[in-house]
């Protein structure tokens, strides 16, 4: 039992428990139909055996019906099918709540990546003081965004939650009571969720999880590393989109932001409250039992106050650091540890809980900015810049003129609605200050920075409502390859203002700068969108240090790799020497959210494995992970490769059509799952730049192909060993981390692919010639990757991750078949007057679409 691997924990602690628990599960009376259970099984092999004997979809499922519902009429045979997906929806959700059970078991909370292997690593290297010194400045944020990528109502992450724990207690009555449950528990909404909704169910992970994952952290490191009183860097910090990104979601409102920044205030109150009734009941001692009652009395009537408090989060710290001292004095200092860890929650969230970011467009500030021009222009203000002439003029003139213009009192008042919600958005980012503190919402992004005058737009407009210098991060937001290789000069240029330069000194010499890893591949492909990242960085850091100015990188990650996800901790471990790092700044989103910090365990340990990367880039390996003039030319010439065969791949005449007509795009938009619409605008026609990440790489994904996190990479190795450079490809492999790490997780986008399903269209008169140039590449880049990394398989090098993945695909290998089987069905119907059978096949693919992105759980 000891030397158990971690492959056979999984199979011990996870995979046969499923089969276990779904056995009980498959016979379970939660649905009218009996036989529901016990033909599902049959059909998952009917599925399996079909594909493996070059079936279609269409004939795998009336090969079924055949079989075991002969006489069965059309309708009765599409209630099964809905049937079967209600089922293995839940089915993802046991084996969800089984992996969650298991995860302190399959993963090693004290080994590698964790804090505690981070302090003993310190000591053994004799680097205890280094680390210490790293640690005071260097900061990790998650940023929780409310992006759709995960499809389970609140009801159901609670269900998830409590079969876990009946799980880990092997409580078989608990988990029959809480299958049958799940088997009677709506999974979707007949609405959309509001932006506010969305807010409300990703605060439940910060009450309930990552209040007490970051807490420990704090008390470990201030308990082990560095007790000292200097040390009162919080480690890690909390970001949150929901209610403040406006990019693309008209149904973010100010009056949401304001809504979403009190019930986050609320929120972390409330649990403040919570700890203050646990230290009121041990220390009850005479003196300062009734100031502990007075503060406890006091935390709560604020709970529900709306408007600003009559104290700060420093003020509770302050009473609770003198009830401490006199607990010292006077009473043995009983429980102070306690109150120790609440001083160090309240340093960690303050009254804000999570910084609310805002985000908006580009286009969005440039339209409203033509109007506030305009007004300015009938106001007499600014007489001596021009302002009627701004639009005609050359970018250096008009940031000229953008640096010179500050408060204007009527500003506020223009009667238009673009301006108005841009405007309204910053003056709602000062009442939050007012309302939570400055750390509450000190960020306001913009998506598309394409120059200097869109980033100096927003500061414009900041100083045109205010009369100080606004407590206000500018982000830009570098989304595209073309965006990324012009982000250097922008960003130099903006530097050398002397205005902008001034504010970035207002804001402690600090520049945050976004990189978006979503856009930047669907633009790019894989290679190069991570590469003109890497590249970016490092010119950046280099203007950043030229200028005096300590430059924070905020990754868009996305979840799986064709979003710039993948192995989080390995990628930021692999930075170099070159790249600032004192933040990891990332985004996490969807399903991202409960995999990796869905528990208090796994949230705990990948927050510790984010620290770690860094310590290990920042103390150890800084200058290891640097790019040898050689590897760097290789890496060059490999991106430009594979850039070159994405773009022809995205230019081919049937791409788009493609989506939209043989993948799952268009229904993205029908499902209630987010705020936000699935595109930007609202043409009618499909146009690339309009789309959005999540759709595009989810389109690809539903159809088992993965392109984004591959395509170009086979064409890339190739073309090296062709011109024989494949010695310099396999040093580059041995050498550098980075490369490696983008190898793996463009594997695990590889071993998530399935062709075997859509291999019917190979004979398509239309797509047959676009879909064999897809699989085309995709087994060049599968052999050409085993080739490189000298595995027999592909993730061999990560067997309890592949398990993982291999479980979840059987689970979702019947849903993925019900998804083709109504596609081609509702391609023959197409222009048919059968709308209430048309209106079947598409609810069935919707109803499906749900489970294939659950089941992907694990995607990053």
């Amino acid at each position: 039992m000891q030397n158990r691997t971690p492959i056979d924990i999984f199979e011990q602690e996870v995979a046969s428990k499923y089969q276990i628990f779904n056995g009980i599960f498959m016979t379970l009376p939660f649905d009218d139909i009996s036989n529901t259970g016990s033909l599902l099984p049959l059909f998952h092999k009917i599925c399996r055996d079909g594909f493996e004997r070059g079936k279609n979809p269409q004939e795998i499922v009336q090969y079924f019906f055949q079989r075991y519902m002969p006489d069965a009429e059309l309708e009765e045979r599409h209630a099964m099918l809905f049937r079967f997906i209600q089922y293995i929806e839940r089915q993802v959700v046991l084996f969800d709540a089984i992996e969650d059970a298991a995860f302190s078991k399959v993963n090693n909370l004290e080994g590698r990546g964790t804090l505690k292997n981070v302090k003993e690593e310190a000591e053994a290297l004799q680097k205890s003081v280094d680390l210490k010194q790293y640690l005071n400045n260097f900061k990790v944020r998650p940023v929780l965004t409310a992006h759709p990528t995960q499809f389970y109502p609140d009801e159901v992450l609670g269900i998830i939650n409590d079969l876990s724990q009946a799980v880990a207690a092997n409580d078989i009555t608990q988990i029959k009571l809480l299958l049958s449950q799940l088997g009677k528990t709506p999974f979707f909404k007949k609405e959309k969720p509001t932006p506010y909704d969305e807010a409300v169910s990703l605060i439940w992970y910060l009450e309930n999880v990552f209040y007490h994952a970051m807490g420990n952290i704090y008390d470990y490191v201030k308990s082990n590393i560095d007790p000292s009183d200097d040390f009162s860097n919080p480690l890690v910090e909390i970001g949150f989109w929901p209610g403040g990104d406006r990019d693309g979601n008209p149904f973010v409102t100010n009056e949401i932001t304001l809504k979403v920044a009190l019930r986050l205030r609320s929120t972390v109150l409330r649990n403040y409250y919570r700890d203050l009734r646990k230290i009121t009941r041990r220390i009850t001692f005479r003196g300062v039992h009734d100031r502990l009652l007075a503060l406890q009395r006091k935390v709560y009537q604020a709970i529900s106050v709306k408007e600003k408090l009559d104290f700060t989060a420093g003020d509770l710290i302050v009473e609770l650091q003198s009830v401490k001292k006199e607990v010292i004095l006077r009473h043995n200092a009983l429980f102070t540890d306690l109150i120790d860890k609440l001083i160090h929650r309240i340093q960690l969230f303050g009254l804000h809980f999570a910084v609310l970011d805002i985000r908006q467009d580009s286009s969005i500030h440039d339209e409203a900015f033509e109007k506030i021009v305009n007004e300015l222009v009938k106001l007499n203000q600014f007489t001596d810049l021009n302002l009627s002439n701004y639009y005609k003029l050359t970018e250096k003139k008009k940031i000229n003129i953008l640096t010179q213009l500050q408060n204007v009192t009527q500003i506020s008042e223009i009667e238009n609605d673009s301006v108005q919600r841009v405007l309204g958005s910053m003056q709602t980012q000062q009442q939050v200050q007012k309302l939570n503190g400055t750390r509450g919402c000190n960020r306001y992004i913009i998506s598309n920075s394409q120059k200097i005058s869109h980033i100096l737009e927003v500061y414009a407009m900041l100083r045109l409502l205010m009369a100080d210098q606004p407590q206000v991060h500018v982000v830009p937001l570098f989304e595209t390859v073309p965006d990324l290789q012009n982000a250097p000069e922008i960003m130099d240029a903006l530097f050398a203002n002397p205005d902008y330069r001034a504010h970035i000194r207002h804001m402690g010499d600090k520049q945050d700068i976004m990189l978006g890893f979503s856009d930047g591949t669907k633009d790019g492909g894989y290679l190069m969108a991570n590469w003109s990242i890497y590249k970016a960085k490092e010119t950046l850091t280099e203007i950043c240090r030229k200028h005096g100015v300590s430059v924070t990188f905020f990754d868009g990650r996305g979840g799986p790799p064709a979003r710039g996800g993948g192995q989080t901790h390995q990628f930021y471990a692999s930075m170099g020497s070159k790249i600032e790092s004192n933040e990891i700044q990332l985004t996490v989103q969807g399903q991202t959210i409960s995999s990796k910090f869905g528990t208090l365990d796994s949230c705990q340990f990948n927050l510790e494995q984010l620290i770690s990367s860094g310590v290990t880039n920042g103390v150890y390996d800084a200058k290891s992970n640097d790019f040898s003039d050689e590897a760097y030319k290789t890496m060059e010439s490999l991106a430009q490769t594979s850039y070159k065969a994405y773009q022809q791949f995205k230019q081919h005449p049937k791409f788009l059509p493609y989506l939209e007509n043989m993948s799952t795009l268009k229904f993205y938009a029908k499902t209630n799952i987010g705020s936000r619409p699935s595109k930007r605008g609202n043409k009618k026609t499909l146009e690339f730049k309009d789309l959005r990440a999540i759709p595009f790489v989810g389109s690809w994904s539903q159809l088992k192909q993965n392109v984004p996190g591959f395509y170009g990479v086979g064409t890339a190795l190739e073309k090296a060993d062709k011109n024989g450079e494949w010695s310099s490809i396999e040093n580059l492999y041995t050498n550098n981390k980075f490369f490696r790490t983008l190898l793996f997780n463009s594997m695990m986008s590889i071993t998530k692919s399935f062709f075997d399903l859509t291999k019917y269209m190979s004979h398509d008169e239309e797509y047959g010639e676009f879909w064999n140039m897809i699989f085309e590449e995709y087994k060049r880049s599968k052999n050409y990757l085993l080739r490189l990394t000298g595995m027999e398989n592909l993730m061999q090098n990560e067997p309890v991750g592949k398990a993982s993945i291999q479980q979840r695909e059987q689970i979702a290998l019947p849903l993925l078949t019900i998804q083709q089987y109504a596609l081609l069905n509702l391609q023959k119907v197409t222009g048919s007057n059968d709308e209430p059978l048309k209106q079947t096949l598409e609810k069935m693919v919707t109803r499906s679409l749900y489970g294939n992105i659950n089941a992907s759980r694990n995607s990053a």
